[in-house]
C-alpha cells in the first residue's frame, strides 16, 4: 500500500535503524600481539637464555617474561577499543560492553582450561588473562591519567602483599587452590599482573594515531626500562639466584623476593622494566605498521587471531611430545609454519576460529 503524498506538507524522513560503525583495526597492534605470541613460543619452544646479560649469545633471552607481559598489556588495549576506544561507553552501551567483557572472560577462562588438561609442561597463561579482564571492568570509565596512576600504585604494593598472601596460605594449606594459584600463588599471579591490564587499559584510551601520544608513549616508555632494570640491576645482590626458585615461596619474610628484575620474579623492578619495553614495542610496531603495511601484513594476520595462534601452538607441542629443545631451529619452524597458515587463513576466511566464537556469543548474549 502506497502512502499518499499531500501537497504542500513536508514528508517525514523515514527512520533508518542505527549502525554503529565499526572503526577499522589498528594493524600496528596486531603486529606487537604477533610479536608477543612469538616470544612466548621462544620460551617453549626455543633454547633461549633465561635473562639477557652482555652477551650476545643471551639476547634472545629477552622473550622470558616480557613476552607475555606485552600481550597482557595488549589485551588491556582491546578491552579500550571494544569499550569506546578513545571516548569511554556509558549507560546502556557500556552494560553492553561489560557484558560481552565477561562473555569473552568465560571463553578465555574455559579455552585455558582445556589447554592445561593437556598437560604439558607450560603455565596456559589464558586463566589469568580472563581473571584480568574482570578485574578491570570497574575501570572502563577511567580516564588514562587516573589509570596510570592506579598502576603504578599497585605496581608497588601487590608485590609484597602478593608474598605476604602466599605466606598466610601456605600456612591454612590453601596454597594449592585453582583459584589461589591463579590470584597469588601461580606462575603469573593476577594480584601483581592486574597492574599490566591496566596499563594497557590506559593506552587504549589515547589517540594511538596521533604523533605525539607515540613520542610520549615511547618516552614513557624507555624511562620505564631504564629505571625498572637500573633498580633491578642496582638489587640484584640481594635478588634470589635461580629463577626457577620463584616458584618455591619462602618460609619466612625474605626482601630478596622483592629484589632485582628477572623474568617472572614479580618484583617491581621487573613489573616497571616489561612496562616500559612493552610500550617501546607497541610504539615501534604501530609505526612500522603505518610506514610498511604490506610488509607487516603477514606478521598482522598472526596477531589478528592470536588466541588462536597461541592454543593451536600449545595443542601442537602437546601432539608432537617435545619437552627439552637444543637450539632454535624448532622455534623458527613454528613460527614459519604459523605465519604462512595464519596469513592463508585471514585472505581465504577472514577472522580467526577463535576469534570468531568470542565475538558472535558475546555479541548474542549482549545484542
Amino acid at each position: 500500500m502506497e502512502t499518499a503524498v499531500i501537497p504542500g506538507r513536508v514528508q517525514p524522513t523515514p527512520v533508518q535503524p542505527r549502525r554503529p560503525n565499526r572503526a577499522p583495526r589498528i594493524i600496528g597492534l596486531d603486529v606487537a600481539r604477533a610479536l608477543a605470541v612469538f616470544g612466548m613460543l621462544g620460551a617453549h619452544v626455543g633454547a633461549v637464555a633465561p635473562d639477557v646479560a652482555t652477551e650476545p649469545a643471551t639476547w634472545l633471552g629477552i622473550v622470558n617474561g616480557r613476552s607475555s607481559i606485552l600481550f597482557a598489556i595488549l589485551a588491556g588495549v582491546s578491552m579500550a577499543l571494544l569499550s569506546g576506544r578513545t571516548v569511554p561507553l556509558t549507560g546502556g552501551e557500556l552494560a553492553r560492553a561489560r557484558t560481552r567483557l565477561l562473555v569473552r572472560a568465560a571463553w578465555v577462562f574455559a579455552i585455558g582450561g582445556a589447554l592445561e588438561a593437556l598437560g604439558t609442561d607450560i603455565d596456559v597463561i589464558l586463566g589469568v588473562y580472563a581473571v584480568l579482564f574482570v578485574l578491570a571492568l570497574p575501570f572502563l570509565r577511567w580516564p588514562p591519567r587516573r589509570l596510570l596512576v592506579m598502576a603504578g600504585v599497585l605496581a608497588v604494593l601487590t608485590p609484597p602483599v602478593d608474598l605476604l598472601l602466599a605466606q598466610y596460605l601456605d600456612t591454612t594449606g590453601a596454597s594449592e587452590a585453582p583459584f589461589v594459584s591463579l590470584a597469588v600463588t601461580g606462575a603469573y599471579p593476577a594480584l601483581i599482573w592486574w597492574t599490566f591490564i591496566l596499563v594497557g587499559l590506559a593506552v587504549g584510551r589515547c589517540d594511538l594515531g596521533s604523533g605525539q601520544v607515540r613520542a610520549r608513549l615511547a618516552t614513557a616508555g624507555a624511562g620505564l626500562a631504564v629505571l625498572g632494570y637500573s633498580g633491578g640491576w642496582l638489587t640484584g645482590p640481594w635478588a634470589l639466584a635461580d629463577p626457577d626458585a620463584y616458584s618455591e615461596r619462602p618460609d619466612g619474610w625474605d626482601p630478596a623476593w622483592l629484589a632485582g628484575a628477572r623474568p617472572h620474579s614479580g618484583t617491581t623492578f621487573e613489573i616497571t622494566g616489561s612496562v616500559g619495553v612493552a610500550l617501546v614495542v607497541i610504539v615501534v610496531c604501530l609505526v612500522v605498521a603505518d610506514r610498511l603495511p604490506t610488509a607487516t601484513s603477514p606478521v598482522a594476520s598472526v596477531g589478528s587471531m592470536a588466541l588462536t595462534v597461541y592454543s593451536a601452538q600449545i595443542v601442537a607441542i602437546w601432539a608432537t611430545g617435545t619437552e627439552e629443545y637444543v637450539d632454535n631451529r624448532t622455534w623458527v619452524a613454528y613460527l614459519a609454519v604459523t605465519v604462512v597458515l595464519a596469513t592463508t587463513w585471514r585472505l581465504l576466511l577472514g577472522r580467526g576460529p577463535l576469534e570468531r566464537l568470542l565475538t558472535w556469543s558475546s555479541v548474542r548474549v549482549a545484542p
